[in-house]
């Protein structure tokens, strides 16, 4: 019996036939086919081939939407972690397509014709842009907020070895309770600081944290002194905590580094995004007595995947100094999409930086495009409306502002919202949106015009299946 149901098992040759032709590597297809073909012969009961072949194909199919691709994004959110945050500009993908596919000065002096420093133009622009002494960039926020703990606790317990002969434990870094928060993926900080080998000294209650809570909690054992912003949630009511200049001012009485973690990169003020909540740019922190400030590269700076570190010159040379700063450099794709977008800055070119052009679209514009959109699918077998929303800006920025933009809604009837949803992210480039009042909307503010083609042809493709 057992050899007659092998015998019905197909061989992975007439599998690959019936599949045909696919877009994914064939070593890859036929470990797919011959893990189904193992799953079939563990099991008593042997499908028909038809079946099997329907299966691998959801099965191909799944793993193909899982390749890193473009995605046109209709939900709203402009800085959206799960779609890599910020677009890169134009002059960053010139700039990356040179560079990736040459050879390039990385670590090469082209004056002294010999071996240079990593990073030396854009660590020089971005202080400038800072209004820093120095800086420096390692491969993300949170690869940032460990080096500078690691530093400052690891030379804690290196100038006060008494307290290890003594048992009095690690080296302290003070934080509110309030700001112990947690990041994107269930990360959380307190869990990014003690993988450093720190010990946290947690002051004041989760919604009120004064100055005195920070001075009674200064002795000894104290490495550092750390304020992270709130930038991806907000408290109000019966709310305190002190100022970046009342903070700076008992590090320095105490001679103890102070730092705070921006996370949001913000350059401008936010204000002239047309956003109401200001958000504190790096330069802000630093003249308020920060010795050392980090924040992501890739939101409101708008450029790829980074942790920028500014402030003063002898922490930013020490942080290099490091063994672990080794570990979490940035290769030349990162720096160079970051050296286009620190230019930007400084030649205040923001408008060609995507996430911010974004953030500054009128509601006007928004509202013509919808309307073309619309005369477009207006034939479709389903009622389309122009609706207005509230989008955001995201990733863990301005948690209190919403943008006023526009939608499309799609109102399908008797169809399954769900499924047309499903329809748009299998069509190519997916657009993804959002079922909200019983209407699937796609919300233009991130949408860039020239996607509206794509989003009426994956319209059109949805509602013929």
């Amino acid at each position: 019996m057992r050899c007659h149901k092998r015998r019905q098992i197909p061989a992975v040759s007439k599998i690959l036939d019936a599949l045909g032709d696919c877009d994914l590597p064939r070593p890859f297809v036929v470990e797919i086919v011959r893990r189904k073909l193992s799953q079939i012969r563990a099991n008593s009961a042997s499908p028909e081939f038809e079946s099997i072949v329907a299966d691998l194909r959801r099965s191909l199919d799944e793993l193909r939407a899982g390749r890193l691709q473009s995605v046109i994004n209709g939900t709203g959110i402009v800085i959206h972690t799960n779609f890599g945050r910020a677009p890169l500009s134009s002059e960053a993908m010139h700039a990356l397509n040179e560079i990736g596919a040459a050879y390039s000065n990385l670590e090469y002096d082209l004056a002294k014709g010999e071996r240079g420093v990593r990073g030396f133009y854009v660590e020089s622009a971005l202080a400038l842009l800072c209004e820093a002494e120095g800086a420096t960039v390692v491969n993300n926020c949170a690869a940032a907020l460990l080096l500078i703990v690691q530093h400052f606790t690891r030379k804690a317990g290196r100038t006060q070895p008494q307290l290890a002969r003594r048992g009095e434990g690690a080296p302290e870094v003070v934080i509110s309770r309030g700001e112990l928060v947690q990041i994107g993926g269930g990360f959380r900080i307190s869990e990014i600081l003690e993988a450093s080998g720190a010990k946290l000294r947690e002051v004041g209650a989760t919604n009120k944290t004064t100055l005195e809570d920070y001075a009674r909690a200064v002795g000894p054992e104290t490495a550092m002194i750390l304020k992270v912003h709130r930038s991806n949630f907000f408290m109000s009511g019966f709310v305190e905590s002190p100022s970046s200049n009342q903070i700076s001012a008992l590090a320095r009485k105490h001679r103890i580094p102070f730092v705070e973690d921006l996370g949001s990169g913000a350059m401008i003020a936010t204000e002239s995004l047309g956003i109401t909540e200001h958000e504190p740019t790096a330069g802000d922190v630093l003249k308020a007595g920060a010795d050392l400030v980090c924040f992501s590269g890739d939101k409101l700076f708008g450029g790829p995947q980074a942790g920028i570190i500014a402030g003063r010159k002898r922490f930013v040379t020490a942080l290099k100094r490091e063994p672990l700063f080794r570990a979490l450099r940035c290769d030349k794709l990162c720096l160079v999409a970051l050296q286009t977008t620190v230019d930007l800055h400084l030649d205040q070119k923001v408008g060609e930086i995507p996430a911010l052009a974004l953030l500054q679209t009128s509601e006007a514009a928004l509202r013509a495009r919808a309307g073309a959109i619309a005369s477009n699918l207006a034939d479709l077998p389903l009622k389309i409306a122009i609706g207005r929303s509230k989008a955001k800006t995201g990733g863990g920025t301005l948690p209190k502002s919403k943008v006023p933009s526009v939608t499309i809604d799609f109102i399908t009837g008797d169809r399954s919202l769900a499924e047309f949803a499903a329809s748009l992210r299998a069509s190519n480039p997916p657009v993804i949106g959002y079922i909200a009042n019983d209407r699937f909307k796609l919300d233009l503010r991130t949408i860039f015009p020239g996607q509206d083609e794509s989003v009426i042809n994956a319209a059109r493709a949805a509602c013929m299946k």
